[in-house]
């Protein structure tokens, strides 16, 4: 019985509640739709603090006041995880207040947004180089913030997503036997990323992929693209003469010197 009387309870405060936030929205008083809105905002109510704010701020957009509920609209629409919306509004801010009171979190906020809308290496990662974008200018900004050291660490983070996109995006051509491809795709992963940690896997595929291209080629064409792969043969030998890839590039070094008629000694390779 008292159980179902806390319901009924409940559910009347509730609908008392929704009339009551129905008669701000359709009210044209002004002032207390903003008081309400900071209320609310202050009691972690962002959805109805937003909808409040996104009524008025254009009746207060030429005050004094603007600044204020510019910014904890961004903040609301943060605070809800909706990122996109909160970037819109950082990004905002800033082109309205260069010089405002919030302008440094409005730079850090702004990059969080786009970092926390980046997704996984497999996906799009235009967020993550608006993100790597908008640390950089923080930390050129604001090198002395004390989220200097978050922010690098972020972009660490972020450069990583777009190593691992581009090793992806490489090694599928690699994997669908579109070896041309993958060799201009694995060409251009390792100039634009040089310090990869897939650096001797990619250059490995690399190797591969224009041993079994030349294989794939008119004969007209076969002993240019042997011999380029006999040059990055022993460009990939020099930087990993110990290469766990040893077996594979023997191989390759073995068959490509075979359709170039080249002798080979016993130790052709040097690979241990």
């Amino acid at each position: 019985m008292r159980l179902r009387t806390s319901i009924l309870l409940l559910a009347l405060v509730l609908v008392t509640s929704c009339g009551e936030y129905q008669k701000i929205l359709k009210s044209t008083d002004f002032d207390m739709k903003k008081a309400r809105a900071k209320e609310y905002f202050d009691a972690g109510k962002y959805v109805k603090s937003s909808e409040l704010l996104e009524q008025i701020i254009p009746r207060y957009r030429a005050t004094e006041e603007a600044e204020d509920l510019i910014w904890m609209n961004g903040e609301g629409y943060y605070g809800m995880k909706q990122y996109d919306m909160a970037g819109t509004v950082y990004k905002s801010y800033i082109e309205q207040y260069g010089y405002g009171k919030y302008i440094e979190e409005a730079y850090y906020k702004s990059a969080m947004c786009d970092y926390n809308i980046s997704p996984r290496a497999e996906l799009d990662q235009d967020n993550t180089k608006k993100a790597i974008e908008g640390f950089t200018i923080f930390l050129s900004r604001y090198p002395n913030s004390s989220r200097a050291d978050e922010c690098k660490k972020l972009l660490d983070d972020l450069h990583e997503r777009l190593v691992e996109k581009s090793y992806i995006s490489a090694k599928l051509y690699y994997d669908m036997n579109q070896y041309k491809a993958a060799v201009v795709a694995l060409s251009n992963s390792l100039k634009e990323f040089a310090e990869t940690k897939y650096r001797e896997e990619m250059m490995y595929l690399k190797l591969s992929s224009l041993y079994l291209y030349a294989g794939k080629s008119f004969a007209v064409k076969q002993k240019e693209r042997y011999q380029a792969t006999l040059d990055d043969y022993y460009s990939f030998m020099e930087e990993f003469p110990q290469s766990k890839y040893a077996k594979d590039v023997k191989k390759i070094y073995q068959a490509t010197a075979k359709q170039l008629k080249i002798q080979t000694p016993g130790n052709e390779a040097n690979i241990q």
